[in-house]
């Protein structure tokens, strides 16, 4: 969908444009800097550019299904899938950060380089229009009303998926320069990685401040944060700016992990790596932006510390507004229809033998979830070892011939 109609409605049209025109199935583009505009500048295939922003729309997307874990339907990520791949991601992205309204200087000039709110605010307003309409899984709340820790099933792994996305980040911000070659590609790295640096301190301080403990999972989350927050004003700010704002960052998903999990059942914290880090860093082009750098871009106007005026701020935070209500208010509607329809969440029964058997009808952890009859021969498993507690559950999830029922 993106390919067909969703790169065209973000960045087909001229600047300042509403939704866009031109660039259907990538076809009939014509003169490129004319078609899209807002990438121009850049002499790199209409084919790469495509490519570089589905995989953006494709992370925005995968952000929805961290708060939904454990307990949503299959086909939910199907139908969502289509809506905001073709409507929902285009429309808000192409404002923010594909000379759209919000984003052209005759009209804002909303500063967001690589997305804090185009691609991770954006994910993290869906993810909380969802989470709202599903629910919690079994057994987060006690009948207290306090929340249960479900921890996560492997930390090497978690670890692991860290500095994966952290790599990865050195495609996702200084990849938005469509240039490798003039310069601007390893200043922004620097900037990417002093900010992600600064955000695992600000985990790892802030968490030992309310637990007394070093907390493996949250320097992974003020890492996460912080290369959320950066994104926005990577191409922008200096990199001595980076520290402060990746520091922030990483007190701020601590905390917002701490306080929503008082309320809301988000599974991998995303409300807090990408909603509350996202909303941070876009706020922080209006303070730490670089006056050579937003001329350079020819987006917006210097921050705060530069000028000592709120104006650069305020647009900033008059983008996150519209962002957050126009993605939530489409995202809401969806859901909504999709659990009047379809349904959300899968049964009960389903939720509690996993997903993993009852949606794809295989384990995803065998070794702790097959039934005990069903591990003859498996080396893995010590021959004393007694079956996994709840096998009787996922037995009955299996029919006498081993089919899935």
């Amino acid at each position: 969908m993106y390919w067909a109609v969703g790169f065209a409605f973000a960045f087909g049209g001229p600047l300042g444009h509403v939704i866009g025109t031109h660039g259907f199935l990538l076809q009939n583009i014509g003169d490129p800097s004319k078609t899209f505009p807002v990438m121009g500048l850049s002499d790199a295939t209409v084919s790469a550019k495509w490519f570089f922003q589905f995989v953006f729309c494709a992370v925005s997307l995968a952000i929805v299904w961290g708060t939904t874990l454990e307990r949503i339907k299959f086909g939910v990520y199907l139908i969502y899938g289509v809506v905001f791949s073709a409507f929902i991601y285009p429309l808000v992205s192409g404002w923010v950060f594909g000379g759209g309204w919000l984003q052209s200087n005759s009209h804002f000039g909303m500063q967001d380089f690589a997305g804090s709110t185009a691609v991770h605010l954006i994910g993290a307003t869906g993810a909380f229009a969802a989470l709202l309409l599903l629910g919690p899984r079994r057994g987060k709340f006690g009948a207290d009303r306090k929340p249960r820790a479900i921890p996560g099933h492997n930390m090497p792994l978690f670890g692991l998926g860290i500095f994966i996305l952290w790599l990865g980040w050195f495609g996702f911000n200084p990849g938005s320069t469509l240039n490798a070659v003039d310069g601007r590609f390893t200043e922004v790295l620097i900037v990417t990685q002093l900010a992600a640096c600064a955000g695992v301190l600000g985990g790892i301080f802030t968490a030992y401040f309310k637990t007394k403990k070093i907390d493996i999972g949250m320097a992974g989350n003020g890492a996460i944060a912080a290369l959320v927050a950066i994104t926005a004003p990577s191409g922008y700010v200096s990199p001595w700016a980076a520290i402060p704002i990746g520091g922030v960052a990483g007190v701020i998903v601590v905390l917002g992990v701490y306080a929503i999990e008082k309320k809301l059942d988000d599974p991998v914290g995303a409300l807090s790596a990408h909603g509350l880090a996202g909303i941070w860093g876009t706020l922080s082009c209006g303070i730490f932006t670089n006056p050579d750098l937003a001329k350079f871009n020819g987006v917006g106007k210097p921050g705060l510390v530069y000028t000592g005026s709120f104006h650069q701020l305020l647009i900033q935070g008059l983008g996150v507004l519209v962002a957050f209500s126009a993605v939530f208010s489409l995202s809401f509607a969806t859901f909504w229809v999709i659990k009047k329809t379809y349904g959300l969440r899968v049964t009960p029964e389903e939720e509690d033998a996993g997903l993993d058997i009852s949606e794809h009808g295989m384990y995803g952890y065998p070794e702790q979830f097959i039934p005990e009859p069903e591990l003859i021969g498996y080396g893995a498993l010590p021959a004393d070892t007694k079956g996994y507690a709840g096998a009787a559950t996922v037995t009955a999830m299996t029919t006498t011939d081993g089919a899935t029922a």
